[in-house]
């Protein structure tokens, strides 16, 4: 039977051993100049976990890659991002002959021990994304973003003092500072992906809601909605958040409260029975929810129509 079991890379010096490369100037951070990276025909047989961070920039791309459960979308001229512990696979393209250029920045979290960093690493999201689509860049964000890698490369090839992991590390939150504000830029322009999600969103919850099984099934959590969107809880609201201003958990609750003013306007149910149907176990949940969202109480909506 074959070894499902992803290879973990425990160390940068295991990377650099896995792909054929000299061993790293640093044990804890190292620049990589993915030209150099010799190509194999066997990479896409296993699934790969790191213990370390990975931040790239591709060009000349080759491969699909599959991040987590889903394909992460990657193209010409992006960076991708990927954080300890997270599963992926790459798939080469066959037969391709594609010059291939950019960079590779591998950090060990050992690295950020006892810094700032160690504690707010974690808090970008694009680290946490399960499934994602890459980091897209205009010619000017790319020099950017090759500025300070190079300011990177350069400070742990020099010689090694008591200022350089301070300076490294300084480098290293501004280039994750302007990878975020990138992606929110991404989130907006890229507007044709970005309205295909909020459409799907809205069919969904359209379809859970007119289903009437939500007593067998209960409300909807951000989680479920994530998964059937194929995207990762964070990433949905995120995006949310920048287009709308509200949060999945929000859109949920704007559906729940829009069937409700259609049980209480159009049904002669209790408003006890309208909260049983839509999932609730306790009425005075739902109507500490409805007047939050509505600024009134469902008895009082419900009288607007007497």
């Amino acid at each position: 039977m074959e070894n499902k079991q992803p290879i973990r890379l425990k160390s940068i010096s295991e990377f650099h051993r896995s792909r054929g490369l000299p061993q790293p100037e640093h044990p804890l951070i190292s620049v990589i100049d993915f030209s150099k990276i010799p190509r194999t025909t066997d990479i896409g047989d296993k699934s790969w976990v790191f213990d370390f961070y990975q931040i790239s920039l591709k060009r000349g791309i080759d491969f699909k890659m599959k991040y987590g459960q889903q394909k992460y979308d990657f193209d010409e001229g992006v960076m991708g991002f990927i954080a300890p512990n997270q599963v992926f696979k790459i798939n080469p393209e066959k037969n391709s002959i594609q010059k291939r250029s950019g960079w590779m920045l591998l950090v060990h979290p050992d690295f950020f021990w006892n810094t700032p960093l160690s504690k707010i690493i974690k808090q970008y999201e694009y680290f946490d994304y399960s499934v994602n689509e890459a980091l897209f860049l205009s010619q000017k964000e790319e020099k950017t973003v090759n500025g300070i890698i190079e300011n990177i490369r350069q400070e742990y090839h020099a010689n090694i003092d008591k200022f350089s992991k301070q300076i490294i590390i300084s480098q290293i939150e501004t280039l994750l500072g302007y990878s975020e504000r990138f992606y929110n830029r991404q989130f907006i322009t890229r507007e044709k992906s970005s309205h295909q999600i909020l459409n799907r969103l809205e069919e969904l919850l359209t379809d859970y809601f007119r289903n009437d099984d939500l007593i067998s099934k209960g409300l909807p959590t951000v989680h479920d909605v994530a998964e059937q969107m194929n995207v990762s809880p964070k990433y949905l609201s995120t995006l949310l958040k920048v287009l709308t201003g509200q949060s999945t958990q929000q859109h949920i609750h704007d559906k729940l409260i829009e069937k409700a003013k259609e049980k209480l306007s159009t049904t002669n149910l209790s408003v006890s029975e309208i909260a049983y149907e839509l999932g609730f176990e306790h009425s005075q949940s739902f109507s500490k929810l409805f007047k939050s969202k509505t600024s009134q109480s469902p008895v009082e909506f419900r009288s607007g129509f007497n």
